[in-house]
């Protein structure tokens, strides 16, 4: 079997450590007793003896700061007070008077205004205090009244003025019997300008609400108090009195409003949380923990309580209790040896969240640690399963823990889908969650299970996800099966094909169902389910089997749609033979839609097969669609352009003429077969079109001779093409006459030949007309034809006497050439080299330029013909030959004159020659000076050279 899990939690155990509540002794030997201590802010301020105060700042524990009372009389000690931001210390005396004692000052400074009150409780503004202002502050007394006072410091001479601005009562709190001590007071502020004021005695817990206005708030709280002038306010009673009680608060964070309470009275701990939104009591989810048997108020009565995030811890004379606000079990108890004497008070630091307590001589610190570490455990007892997940979320052990014990409580409630959720993210044995499900015979619960398992596996986990993937498709056919067949469920049907659908479509079950296509389309198939074959092959854009699918059903439109939705080429070639038979426009439509993407030629076969067995009308959409390609999509492919033909020579011959006009006669830019269309095109009669091939072709006697049979004229016009052959051209107009002649017996258009070609004269028509002709009928032609001679007889005779005129004057002109001469000083320089002319043979030109032979001879040479050069160095040699004296001396005197003759005529033969080479044209005047135009100055060659030579 395949387990569906993540590695399990070896070992797994809750974490104990360390205890919750941390106690640490403090390395402190106060030198007297201490009577009371008080914390906040990280001050903490001590009564030591009768007279001394001791303030430690816990962030510089190493520098106490001592202050003396300086009291002479028997005055102690009795409570001591300190606001939240640990600047304003009130110290209340057993002789009914009050001192005050800023952080900043070693004075202590008297309150007369508060003088004959025994201070009991006071209540802090927590929104509108500083170090050097109280704001309106809330005082109890031991006689039940209720002040308001407030407390300034003046920064330029600190006790210039009395500190106690005002005092004055706003209420007297009662119980049953009178008059009750007031021992504790707490101001908090809710929403919309609303303020609480809660105020305790020995056995009732009052609450004060009342708005006070925006911008008021300085002015106090004494019109809160005068709402309750006339009726109590809501309070809650107990019966049993310890004398006192002692009320604590939770808050979060430092700022904010406290979240919840616990008060401690006679008959136990009232506690629960905080509701601002309350209209008339902020007090919420009260619960009451009874006092154990083993606290007996009359002997071994609580002295103090303090709260916490999640518990409230009990302060009696040899121990402390931590008692859980969730389900009121006692979880910590700690207790003090007798050596440290009995323990006197306990506190807390609302800043550091750090408890106090001390007895006469030792004092103790707790450190709240991880409170909420065993939280989850309880909540989940309480089957309060969403804040015991809160609480464990970072611990997956724990967490999965909650999710089981979850997922186990919905399956016994019957409510399997929120069990297969919360069994789905446990790490218990995926078969045994599974085998659960099905022995209870649900099957939507299992496909729910299923599901989320299916979610929350890894993507490197592919046989699980293969497993899970195929199993659910099962189960969605089956439900689907099943609900199918009910009417009544025919909602529940939709949604859950709706879901169904989700899950085949859902991008990270795509790669598992794509892999695994084939086992997915065997189960569609065995449940007979087409429509979500369909639907899972266009998931996969399996479009061929969708196609295939709808021809099948002869659902041609549909398999057309899904072809032009999607656009596949090949699918277009597979599909088309098909569907043209049955929706021939539509396809048409659709291939001309696609454009350049399909390939024309692999759809022919398709239109052949089609075109073969359909009507004139049918054949048109495929004429359509070839014309589609050749004029808007520009195709060169043969294949088109011959198919395209040989639909035009089925059934449209004007279109089949027309296209071959437009083709052109250029036979290189002809995309078609013109033996191929030539053929066609004899085979359906069409003449006029082969005529055009004919002339394409070039072959223009079998053009004129099959335009014969249709039209004269044109057989003329294939006649005249032929514009470089006269010869042929004459011919073509010959086999023009001979048919108006012989075939027509027409004399007059036979004569209307003669003019229409100048190549024809009267003579070379003659011989086809039969001996039955009269002259009449040639007379004016045979007339005009000897006038024609006549005329280029008279021009002949005027051009021979013009060419005699003209060789006349050119005898005269070389005659006068051979007397030309001129010139030349004694003083006159070569042109090409500057040195003086007569010292070598030279050249004089009529332009008035001389060089000398060689330097002329050196300036030619290099622009001459290759043929040319090698001539004049042929010349050259035979030259120098001619000037080599005889070696034999012997020779007879006749020989040698007759020989010297011939070599003499044969040098001069040659001077000629070279002559008519090197001196043609003055070098610097004549045609070889514009030819060397574009010629460097400096041989590309000798450049660098030449460049070398300037440096």
């Amino acid at each position: 079997s395949v387990h569906i899990l993540s590695p399990g939690y070896v070992n797994a155990r809750l974490e104990k450590e360390t205890p919750i509540f941390n106690k640490q002794r403090i390395d402190f030997a106060p030198p007297e007793k201490i009577n009371s201590l008080v914390v906040s802010s990280n001050q903490l301020c001590m009564s030591l003896g009768k007279d001394t105060i001791l303030r430690i700042d816990l962030g510089k524990p190493d520098e106490p700061n001592q202050v003396e009372l300086g009291r002479k009389d028997e005055a102690r000690v009795y409570k001591m007070f300190l606001d939240h931001t640990g600047s304003h210390l009130l110290i209340a005396l057993n002789t009914s008077e009050c001192l005050y004692l800023n952080r900043s000052v070693q004075k202590v400074r008297a309150l007369s205004r508060w003088k004959g009150h025994l201070i009991e409780s006071v209540g802090w503004n927590k929104f509108l205090g500083s170090e050097t202002n109280t704001g309106p502050i809330l005082v109890g007394t031991s006689q039940g009244q209720i002040y308001e006072a407030e407390i300034s410091v003046s920064e330029g001479s600190l006790f210039s003025t009395n500190p106690d601005q005002y005092f004055r009562q706003v209420y007297t709190l009662e119980e049953e019997s009178g008059p009750a001590p007031v021992c504790c007071l707490e101001i908090e502020r809710g929403i919309e300008g609303k303020f609480f004021i809660i105020a305790t005695t020995r056995k009732r817990l009052f609450q004060f609400v009342g708005k006070v206005p925006e911008g008021t708030e300085q002015q106090g709280f004494s019109s809160i108090f005068a709402m309750h002038a006339d009726h109590l306010p809501s309070f809650r009673e107990f019966p049993a009195n310890l004398g006192f009680s002692e009320i604590a608060f939770y808050t979060p964070k430092l700022r904010s409003n406290p979240r919840s309470f616990a008060w401690m009275m006679g008959n136990g701990v009232l506690y629960g949380t905080l509701d601002y939104s309350r209209p008339d009591s902020i007090l919420s989810d009260e619960r009451v923990w009874v006092y154990p048997a083993d606290i007996d108020i009359t002997v071994n009565k609580p002295i103090s309580i303090v709260l916490t995030q999640f518990h409230f811890l009990l302060l009696l004379p040899d121990r402390v209790k931590a008692v859980c606000t969730l389900n009121g079990q006692v979880v910590f108890q700690d207790l003090f040896l007798e050596k440290f004497g009995l323990l006197t008070c306990m506190i807390k630091d609302p800043t550091v969240q750090q408890i106090w307590i001390h007895t006469e001589k030792v004092v103790f610190r707790y450190h709240v640690q991880r409170e909420s570490r065993d939280v989850w455990k309880m909540y989940m007892n309480m089957n309060k399963f969403d804040l015991a997940k809160e609480y464990c979320k970072d611990r997956p052990e724990c967490l999965d823990i909650v999710l089981a014990k979850e997922a186990e409580h919905c399956f016994q409630n019957k409510r399997y889908l929120d069990s297969a959720k919360c069994y789905a993210l446990t790490q218990n044995y995926f078969e045994e969650i599974a085998l659960k499900f099905i022995e209870a015979k649900q099957e939507e619960a299992l496909m729910e299970f299923l599901i989320k398992k299916l979610s929350n596996l890894k993507p490197s986990e592919k046989t699980q996800t293969t497993l899970l993937t195929t199993w659910l498709t099962e189960l969605y056919l089956n439900w689907l099966g099943i609900l199918e067949g009910d009417p009544s469920q025919r909602n529940l049907y939709l949604d859950t094909r709706e879901k169904f659908r989700t899950f085949l479509s859902s991008p990270k079950n795509k790669d598992c169902l794509f892999n695994n296509r084939a086992s997915i389309y065997e189960l569609l198939a065995s449940h007979g389910d087409t429509e979500h074959m369909v639907y899972f092959a266009v998931i996969m854009q399996d479009y061929e089997r969708v196609v295939a699918h709808h021809c099948q059903h002869d659902e041609y439109d549909e398999a057309l749609n899904v072809l032009s939705r999607h656009r596949d080429e090949k699918l277009f070639y597979k599909f088309s033979p098909v569907l043209i038979q049955h929706i021939p426009k539509k396809v048409v439509d659709a291939w001309i839609s696609m454009g350049s993407r399909l390939d024309a030629r692999n759809l022919i076969p398709a239109l052949v097969n089609y075109s073969q067995s359909a009507s004139t009308q049918q054949i048109n959409e495929a004429i359509r669609y070839m014309e589609f390609c050749v004029y808007q999509l520009e195709e060169t492919q043969q294949a088109i352009h011959n198919y395209l033909l040989s639909l035009y020579a089925l059934c449209r011959p004007d279109s089949l003429l027309s296209y071959l006009e437009q083709a052109g006669t250029n036979p290189n830019r002809i995309h078609y077969d013109l033996k191929y269309a030539l053929r066609l095109c004899a085979e359906h009669g069409h003449h006029h079109a082969c005529v055009h091939i004919y002339k394409v072709m070039e072959l223009y006697e079998e053009a004129v001779d099959l335009a014969l049979q249709v039209d004269v004229d044109l057989a003329k016009s294939c006649a005249d093409l032929p514009e470089d052959d006269e010869e042929l051209r004459k011919k073509l107009w010959l086999k023009i006459a001979r048919h108006v002649v012989q075939e027509e017996k027409d004399v007059k258009k036979a004569m209307a030949c003669l003019s229409s070609c100048a190549l024809l004269k009267i003579e070379d028509v003659l011989p086809f007309f039969p001996d039955f002709v009269t002259i009449d009928h040639f007379k004016e032609a045979i007339c005009n034809s000897l006038e024609d001679y006549n005329k280029h007889i008279e021009e002949l005779k005027r051009e021979m006497e013009e060419a005699t005129q003209s060789a006349k004057r050119i005898r005269e002109d070389i005659q006068e050439m051979r007397n030309k001469y001129g010139s030349v000083e004694p003083q006159e320089k070569c042109a090409a080299c500057d040195f003086p002319l007569l010292n070598r043979p030279f050249y004089l030109f009529l332009c008035g330029h001389m060089f000398h032979y060689d330097c002329l001879l050196q300036a030619v040479f290099p622009n001459l013909p290759a043929y040319k050069q090698a001539k004049l160095e042929d010349l050259q040699k035979k030259l120098a030959a001619t000037s080599q004296p005889s070696k034999s001396h012997h020779r007879p005197k006749d020989a040698d004159t007759i020989s010297l003759g011939k070599g003499q005529q044969s040098r001069e033969q040659i001077k000629a020659d070279i002559d008519d080479i090197v001196a043609a044209e003055c070098v610097y005047c004549g045609e070889l000076m514009i030819r060397s135009i574009d010629k460097p100055f400096i041989d590309p060659q000798k450049y660098e050279e030449e460049m070398q030579s300037w440096l």
